[in-house]
């Protein structure tokens, strides 16, 4: 047995001291070929995010609701890949396989945290776009400053605290199967499989809070949008029809592209039982990586307003 593995099982409940990330199975051979990809899409988000939380704090015209919300955003986007990112890239360039327990934990309970927190913006995004169409003399008294602080708050509490129970379900459990994690990433569920223990509880806990959290939050979006849809279909032209929908446009996008996967790779974790073990990891992958490179592109490219602060910012640089 080598070292690692003997530090796995040295304590006398089986707890180990370190796991060990196995990646993406299968495919270990082309690590370096996948981190290429990875990388590009670490470096995207990074500059992608960072250039939105600038030009919305150097541009007084763009603090509106819509704005801070997808500055929160941004924000968590840039949180979440910095926390897996950096570990899968040296994962995948140097084989570096081992992260502690409490390491583990702390990663594990930071993704599904800052996840549930994006959902939640993108629910208040959802409900900026249902006030600003559905009742339009009331938006700036609804949300006003104070307002969007309290909605910020309150989702990153409901995030930090509904989560928290996690890595504890977790830190006093008998590991006694494997240390390995079929996984680049810490990940509730792979960890779960681990467990020689009695898991249902835990399990039910985690689904609950899923649907609590992910699932009430769609919900709404869904629901939003199908007010806004009754508000736009009673104006009286067709032009002032398009013009509503067209600032909905950007959200809607980034709903898909969180949304999508999400539901791909909490389905396939749940209940894709034959689905081959790369996939999984494959789209878990894809769920962390491409929502947070997107965000800023989709909103760049569709809102006028980050367009022309980006065109002009390219301009005085001379480009």
């Amino acid at each position: 047995m080598d070292y690692p593995l003997m530090l796995a099982f040295n304590r006398t409940n089986l707890q180990p001291v370190v796991f060990l990330l196995l990646g993406i199975p299968g495919l270990e051979a082309a690590h370096k070929w996948i981190s290429v990809p990875f990388c590009l899409v670490y470096i995207l988000s990074l500059m992608g995010n960072t250039a939105l939380l600038l030009i919305v704090k150097t541009d007084p015209k763009l603090h509106e609701p819509m704005y801070l919300f997808l500055c929160m955003l941004s924000v968590a986007d840039l949180m979440l890949t910095s926390t897996t990112l950096p570990k899968i890239l040296s994962l995948f360039w140097f084989n570096d396989r081992e992260i502690y327990f409490e390491a583990c934990l702390t990663q594990m309970y930071l993704i599904h945290s800052l996840s549930t927190m994006e959902s939640a913006f993108i629910l208040a995004l959802a409900f900026d776009r249902y006030v600003a169409i559905c009742h339009p003399m009331r938006h700036s008294s609804i949300l006003t400053p104070t307002v969007i602080v309290d909605l910020g708050l309150v989702i990153v509490f409901r995030g930090a605290v509904l989560l928290s129970p996690h890595p504890f379900f977790l830190r006093w459990l008998s590991y006694c199967r494997t240390n390995v994690i079929s996984h680049t990433y810490c990940e509730f569920m792979a960890l779960i499989k681990l467990v020689c223990t009695e898991t249902k509880i835990r399990r039910s806990y985690s689904l609950i809070i899923a649907f609590l959290t992910g699932g009430l939050d769609f919900i709404l979006i869904i629901c939003s949008y199908i007010l806004i849809l009754l508000t736009v279909f009673n104006l009286p032209s067709k032009a002032a029809r398009h013009k509503t929908l067209s600032t909905c446009v950007s959200h809607v996008w980034v709903i898909l592209v969180f949304y999508t996967p999400a539901f791909f790779s909490f389905l396939t974790h749940r209940f894709g039982h034959h689905i081959v073990p790369h996939i999984h990891i494959f789209i878990a992958n894809i769920y962390l990586l491409i929502p947070p490179m997107m965000n800023p592109v989709i909103y760049g490219v569709k809102t006028k307003r980050i367009r022309e602060r980006v065109f002009k910012f390219l301009t005085v640089k001379g480009f």
